[in-house]
């Protein structure tokens, strides 16, 4: 996933009405073949719409997109793919009215953090009767697939998935007498390496942290997680990061902020800010996925041989995004059997697709970011991490604790009213940095009570 269509992910709140198509348009896909007329052959012709094709604005990843459906109708030739091109794929202003109007393509692009409000609405089909026939599906990680289900029907396949990991600087962690090969793996670890690197002099920071513009409460929510704690309850009703585990996230920021100063006094930074910091080389960690990387070198001057991600610390779970594609509520068993032929071929098969590497490197595109984790360590995520190697542009060793890390731990949503929560969660993050007697305590109550009104609103 573009960097940037990664930020818009994680900061664009985008609200489905339940208006539309009704909660049973998707639960009897095999209508039309079963209302009396005579099932259409298994080769006759099909189309499909398709969103998400990259735009002409970006012509190599566009013309991949092209070459990979004439391979695809060559091997389909009953099949036609119809790309619709937009950047970005999604437009909150216009992406409900389209669902809601019945307008979207066959396969739509949706976030991960909209797919159970567009399967209650019944803004999808099903197609569980359709995936034995998707072969990849065996080994796609059991945290991702659970995002397009409900209860035990399947409402959408995913294209990208990533986890939250540290992004470092190595060659800082070198300059500080840090080894760049031994990154921290717990917060203890991140402490003593901010402080060896703020100690290089006037400018240096060693750990950077957003609080403002909804990326506080979303740095939060991801230390919490790594920490083993939960943002809400079960039942999704009530506010639960006012725990030891939320406690423990504004403890460690206080103590770097005002006992180490490893976390410099510029504060209320924004998604842009670190990244600007990371790529003037003056900043050693944040909080990030492998994307930021790619950012940092594409517009904020960094080089992809400085950096390195590894896992967050000391985590059993991680935040994890990404996004993939659902089936219009009136698609046909033919069309959608079509598409999860086309999506199996595109983002889901090692070697080809969005994995064929070796074509991306010809182009002159990056290659050696884990920035797609489907797979995990099964034989199709080993396959990957290999071609990767094999065609890497970029050193691969730099990721790979970072890899090993994701093999293991479990992948967890944003919260429901993940934008407002955050919202409100920036406030005790930024009274943490800016305010030396800030009262942790106090900060999480306010916090959890203002949470505890937008989620009852919701429920």
């Amino acid at each position: 996933m573009k960097p940037r269509n990664l930020a818009i992910l994680l900061s664009a709140g985008i609200a489905l009405a339940a208006a539309g198509c009704g909660s049973d348009a998707g639960s009897t896909p095999d209508a039309a073949s079963s209302s009396g007329s005579k099932a259409p052959a298994a080769d006759a012709p099909v189309t499909i719409t398709v969103g998400c094709k990259p735009p002409k604005n970006n012509p190599k990843e566009a013309a991949q997109w092209d070459a990979d459906v004439a391979a695809f109708q060559k091997l389909h030739p009953n099949v036609t793919i119809k790309g619709k091109d937009a950047f970005p794929c999604i437009v909150p202003e216009t992406f409900q009215a389209k669902l809601a109007g019945g307008e979207m393509e066959d396969l739509f692009y949706v976030y991960y953090t909209d797919v159970q409000k567009i399967i209650a609405s019944g803004q999808a089909a099903d197609i569980t009767p359709y995936l034995s026939n998707v072969s990849a599906l065996k080994n796609v990680r059991p945290d991702v697939m659970s995002v397009f289900k409900s209860g035990d029907k399947v409402y959408g396949l995913p294209r990208v998935n990533y986890s939250t990991g540290l992004v470092y600087n190595r060659k800082l962690f070198t300059q500080a007498g840090l080894d760049p090969d031994a990154p921290p793996k717990t917060w203890a670890d991140v402490q003593a390496a901010a402080k060896k690197i703020a100690a290089l002099g006037p400018g240096y920071v060693g750990y950077g942290e957003y609080s403002a513009g909804n990326t506080g409460g979303w740095h939060f929510t991801s230390s919490l997680y790594g920490r083993g704690g939960e943002m809400v309850s079960a039942d999704g009703k009530t506010a639960a990061f006012n725990s030891p585990q939320g406690k423990a996230v504004l403890e460690n920021l206080k103590t770097m902020r005002w006992t180490d100063n490893s976390m410099g006094t510029k504060q209320l930074l924004r998604w842009e800010d670190l990244m600007r910091m990371m790529g003037s080389g003056k900043l050693g960690m944040m909080i990030g996925a492998p994307d930021v990387v790619k950012e940092v070198n594409n517009t904020f001057k960094g080089k992809f041989d400085d950096y390195g991600v590894t896992g967050m610390p000391e985590a059993t779970h991680s935040l994890s995004g990404g996004d993939g594609y659902m089936f219009h509520p009136k698609a046909t068993p033919e069309q959608i059997k079509a598409g999860l032929q086309w999506l199996e071929f595109k983002f889901l098969t090692p070697g080809q697709g969005q994995f064929n590497f070796e074509r991306a490197k010809a182009d002159g595109l990056p290659v050696g970011l884990p920035d797609i984790d489907l797979f995990g360590n099964t034989e199709p995520g080993k396959k990957i991490q290999e071609l990767r190697k094999q065609f890497a542009t970029i050193p691969v060793e730099h990721f790979q604790t970072y890899v090993d890390a994701n093999a293991t731990v479990q992948f967890k949503l944003e919260p429901p009213k993940a934008q407002e929560i955050y919202a409100i969660l920036d406030t005790a993050m930024s009274a943490v940095l800016t305010r030396q007697d800030a009262n942790i305590d106090q900060l999480l109550s306010d916090a959890e009570k203002k949470a505890n009104n937008v989620l009852a609103k919701s429920s």
